[in-house]
């Protein structure tokens, strides 16, 4: 006969114990920040449409030190948060008939995408649409319909009045997003992110640290802000190793991310940013059963080259979670214990920071070790 389940508690203990086994078995690797951050990957967006303020503010309250939005720029040239320029998966706009002229094909970062894209609506218009969520399969559709995209300036205003509300500083770690094409299209991002971030007071103080999955504007970043810039600190972010940096592929480069990550490619890295964005599995990757293996040199070779490591990204339903931290065989299960077991393992890597789609798991998994 089966088994009776056991409490939610006594899981999340068992499966804390067998984690601590697992770590103890693997070593650890202290990190080289003062303390681990939580970072609100798109905001808490396994709770909110993703790049809302709605969804930063979630991130906010439930305890993230830092809220991530990725830019991309409007027709006018103004900086708003969405994950990609296309933003027919994330808005109404599909529902906007006078918008229906504007569906088109378009070649991004050297791949063909069809749909809707920032840089033909003014901020204006893209004002009138609303944001809808991404993963409606797993985190359902409750609040579609209900938050406009922001600008960064709003975005600034937004973290400021919550840092004075929680009594707390609150840093920001913008994404350019297609660096290589918004500069070919004439609508450049990177001196006008810059711009607003000095004009506003809060950002001239506060933690902001800018990223990108391109190499040529952090370089150039670097080389406006300078080595010891006060606050603003610049993120090298790593794609899969077999993978290019699009501007390094646009002017016929060899370089992957996989020689990025080599000892010397990392010592690279160091001489223009201060931190490495790399996805968790080149920390840990899967076993071949879909459990989590052992940590590869990534984060000890990272830290000898005087870099910090913040990787994304950490998601709270099972079917993101390696196997054997899963509850059950439901994809779409929302599993806290699974998260925070995986989190852990990470931190005993020696991360210095780490993106999270829910950052009250994130805040747990830190502050409960």
């Amino acid at each position: 006969m089966p088994q009776p389940s056991l409490p939610k508690r006594l899981c999340l203990a068992v499966l804390l114990i067998g984690f601590a086994g697992m770590s103890n078995a693997t070593g650890t690797e202290p990190p080289l920040a003062a303390r681990v951050l939580v970072i609100g990957h798109r905001g808490a967006s396994a709770l909110r449409p993703e790049h809302t303020l709605a969804s930063y503010g979630k991130a906010i309250a439930d305890g993230a030190d830092f809220i991530e939005p990725d830019l991309v720029m409007t027709r006018d040239g103004v900086p708003v948060a969405r994950h990609e320029n296309e933003i027919g998966g994330t808005t109404d706009v599909a529902r906007h008939p006078e918008f229906a002229g504007r569906e088109t094909t378009k070649t991004i970062d050297g791949q063909p995408v069809t749909g809707w894209f920032t840089e033909d609506f003014t901020l204006a218009e893209l004002k009138t649409l609303r944001a809808r969520e991404r993963l409606p399969e797993l985190r359902g559709t409750a609040y579609d319909g209900q938050f406009q995209i922001p600008t960064l300036d709003e975005i600034i205003d937004f973290v400021a009045a919550e840092s004075a509300t929680q009594g707390r500083m609150i840093g920001i770690i913008p994404e350019i997003k297609h660096g290589t094409y918004f500069q070919k299209a004439g609508l450049p991002m990177e001196d006008r992110v810059l711009a607003i971030l000095a004009a506003h007071a809060y950002t001239r103080t506060a933690p902001v640290e800018i990223q990108s999955f391109e190499i040529a504007n952090l370089k150039y970043l670097r080389g406006k802000l300078g080595r010891d810039h006060r606050n603003i600190r610049l993120l090298q972010l790593i794609d899969d190793a077999d993978q290019q940096p699009y501007d390094v592929a646009a002017a016929g480069g060899r370089l992957t991310y996989g020689g990025m990550t080599t000892p010397a490619g990392l010592r690279e890295i160091a001489g223009y940013a201060d931190a490495i964005g790399p996805n968790i599995r080149a920390i840990i990757p899967l076993a071949g059963d879909g459990t989590l293996g052992r940590p590869t040199p990534l984060v000890r070779d990272a830290h000898a080259a005087k870099l910090e490591v913040h990787p994304y990204t950490f998601r709270p339903e099972n079917q993101f979670q390696a196997k054997n931290f899963r509850q059950g065989s439901d994809p779409k299960t929302f599993n806290e214990a699974g998260s925070i077991a995986e989190i852990r393992a990470y931190l005993d890597a020696g991360i210095d920071a780490f993106f999270t789609d829910d950052p009250a798991i994130g805040r747990k998994a830190l502050d409960r070790r």
